[in-house]
């Protein structure tokens, strides 16, 4: 079997057709503003207190999050234009059989996602049903990670457009929004009752320079990037692919980090979750906030499909989708809620050199079908694993530099002046 003919039976490496292009700027700002927003990025938010003062961490916040948002719309543009999802792209860059390697490494880190979802899930629905004055026996933690796995693999046997065009755009969206807003009013009441200008002029303890901020505050989004072209690719054009995945994203990242930081100032505990309840009507917030985690488990789960799919297509990206889902749950079964920070600081050590790569070889006209596609690309794998090296060599001998940018900036420019001549 040829390249060609392996491509062209194999959904995930073929370019998607002008008629499956259906979703518009509007459909990805919120798929992404939905994707965005989460009770991890709100823990995730609270970590940066109380290491840094509030506007160092609200810099580190803004910042990140319009950079690791643009770099996210950058990769989405990527798909839409050429019509790839994430594991094309790889295969287009690194080569057909070398490309398996980091799509693999891309099932398992989506696998390990899922599974946090499912755990941030379960344990908030406990909490808001002891909360609610149930939920005491010890079967609970296990009955409402079932529950929603069962939800999971329910979603998997649908459409994926049509979840994004009818359920999240339409109903998802302005409930999370709303859920937002509630419990942005209330934590900021109580910022004013505890004296706004104590709160902003509280310095840093220490520990946790701005630039080490804003790698994990880019962390977040960076995590997303081995997902975002398996649905930008759907989008009509490459404009509005980008500006909806830049703004939507941008905006609840933001927002949402912000928050995590607001509930650490007013609040300060380990517990989020139970922070968030109390705040007043923060069980009715908090249980649209909980509804709005499904789609990031859904996300996992289907993009985990697309790549597993691209190495043993045989099998569709539907029974890939449930096959995801029942694993991600079978893991949070056994997933101990732990430190998030070391887990998204080693995704990115892997994937911002991987996707500095990719930009830097298919940006600005650089992507061009080939009639067959070697096995190995071997400049763009050196440049990646040389990138891998100075990411943890800066997180090493130049902690406060950062890592991730220095390491995205480095391996960009080597791979688009080192790409071939057309």
């Amino acid at each position: 079997m040829t390249a060609n003919t392996a491509s062209a039976s194999n959904f995930a490496l073929r370019p998607v057709s002008a008629q499956e292009r259906v979703f518009n700027g509007w459909h990805l700002a919120s798929l992404w503003f939905s994707l965005g927003v989460g009770l991890l990025v709100m823990q995730v938010g609270a970590y940066l207190m109380p290491g840094l003062s509030t506007p160092e961490a609200l810099l580190a916040i803004v910042g990140g999050s319009v950079i690791g948002a643009g770099l996210l719309a950058w990769v989405g543009k990527l798909g839409c234009d050429t019509g790839l999802s994430s594991a094309g792209l790889i295969h287009h860059v690194y080569g057909r059989q070398f490309a398996k390697l980091p799509v693999l490494l891309n099932i398992v880190q989506l696998l390990g996602w899922g599974a946090f979802e499912l755990v941030v899930m379960r344990e908030s629905t406990v909490a808001i049903g002891r909360q609610a004055g149930g939920m005491q026996a010890a079967y609970w933690p296990w009955l409402a990670t079932l529950l929603w796995g069962g939800l999971l693999v329910a979603l998997m046997t649908g459409s994926m457009v049509r979840l994004v065009r009818q359920l999240i755009s339409r109903i998802a969206l302005p409930l999370v929004v709303l859920s937002l807003l509630w419990l942005s009013w209330q934590f900021v009441g109580m910022a004013v009752q505890q004296g706004l200008p104590a709160l902003w002029n509280r310095p840093g303890a220490g520990g946790m320079g701005v630039m080490p901020a804003l790698d994990l505050v880019v962390a977040m989004p960076i995590s997303w990037l081995p997902l975002v072209a398996d649905y930008a690719r759907y989008g009509r054009n490459g404009r509005s692919a980008m500006a909806g995945t830049w703004i939507g994203f941008g905006i609840a990242n933001i927002w949402c980090y912000a928050l995590g930081v607001l509930v650490a100032l007013v609040l300060p505990s380990t517990d989020l979750v139970a922070a968030l309840l109390l705040a007043q009507g923060g069980l009715i917030a908090l249980s649209l906030v909980l509804l709005d985690e499904v789609d990031n488990a859904y996300g996992d789960a289907y993009s985990g499909a697309v790549s597993a799919h691209s190495l043993l297509p045989a099998w569709g990206v539907r029974g890939w989708g449930i096959a995801m889902a029942v694993a991600s749950t079978g893991l949070a079964m056994v997933l101990p809620m732990h430190s998030l920070e070391p887990f998204l600081l080693i995704l990115s050590s892997i994937f911002v050199p991987l996707f500095g790569v990719i930009l830097g070889r298919l940006s600005w006209g650089g992507y061009r079908p080939a009639p067959s596609q070697a096995a190995v690309h071997l400049l763009p794998l050196a440049l990646w694993l040389g990138g891998i090296a100075l990411y943890h060599g800066l997180a090493a001998w130049a902690p406060q530099a950062g890592s991730a940018l220095p390491t995205l900036a480095l391996t960009f420019v080597l791979a688009f002046a080192s790409r071939p001549k057309a």
